[in-house]
């Protein structure tokens, strides 16, 4: 992988064509903060996993070149909306963007082959946002924690049983195995 500093002159211009070759990218806590995803992004045509992690970036953009991502993390940043992952759509598994601003799931429904969403520390409090993770067939690892619907269902009693009804391909949820009884009965 590449670990690379991104500069406003884009991520090629200084580091010509390596970066455009690498599967994996980190652009971690970058000084000054990253604050928006620019055209060089879709330059990044290998990239595999692209780790933009604790910037101030606002929007998801500029993944139209990104043909072979599979793993996109975009935790601690400023993002309000799924707006933007339409380019990923068929190729992304893995979604990490936890601590981000986000209260609706509209968007979501998009990433055909997500396997794993891990987007604690959000703002989503309604049941009806959540039910849009049923659009997403290949879903099983879903990590909601600290979300306002997690923490009023989890005071309540009945977090992980509505989850597992609503969502009944998961597997893991909150980073705890979820063990269904037709599971119990083929082991």
């Amino acid at each position: 992988f590449i670990c690379v500093q991104f500069k406003s002159s884009g991520i090629n211009a200084e580091y010509g064509e390596k970066a455009g070759e690498a599967e994996e990218i980190k652009l971690l806590c970058q000084i000054p903060s990253i604050e928006k995803m620019d055209a060089s992004l879709s330059t990044l045509t290998n990239c595999k996993k692209l780790s933009l992690s604790t910037n101030a970036i606002e929007k998801i953009t500029n993944l139209n070149g990104l043909k072979s991502l599979k793993i996109l993390s975009l935790g601690r940043n400023n993002i309000k909306s799924f707006s933007g992952l339409e380019p990923v759509g068929d190729t992304l598994e893995e979604l990490w963007i936890s601590y981000n601003l986000i209260e609706k799931m509209k968007g979501i429904g998009v990433l055909k082959k997500l396997k794993v969403l891990f987007m604690s520390n959000n703002l989503v409090k309604d049941w009806s946002e959540l039910q849009k993770l049923s659009e997403l067939p290949c879903l099983v690892d879903l990590n909601m924690v600290n979300n306002p619907i997690e923490e009023k269902h989890s005071l309540e009693g009945t977090w992980r049983s509505e989850i597992e009804k609503k969502l009944v391909k998961l597997k893991k949820l909150d980073g705890v195995p979820i063990v269904r009884q037709d599971d119990e009965d083929e082991g």
